[in-house]
């Protein structure tokens, strides 16, 4: 699946993954190819991306998070 992670000042990551860990707002959630479309807020925390070339991890601040059409984009604060 498609993953961005996007700051109103940067791309901090554009590319394909396996699967992604989200700090949702209510908890953390886990994101894996075709899964169902939703769009939720995020809270502090840290974001892995597990990509063919390993894991990448992000620290944020919160933001929101869009699943749709096997894409994963995440607005971070």
């Amino acid at each position: 699946m498609k993953v961005e992670i996007l700051t109103p000042d940067a791309v901090l990551f554009e590319g394909e993954a396996r699967h992604v860990f989200l700090p949702g707002s209510d908890g953390a959630m886990g994101v894996l190819e075709r899964h169902a479309s939703m769009i939720t807020t995020l809270q502090k925390g840290t974001v892995k991306v597990d990509t063919a070339e390993g894991e990448k991890v992000f620290d944020l601040n919160g933001g929101t998070v869009e699943v749709l059409d096997n894409k994963v984009l995440i607005l971070a604060s």
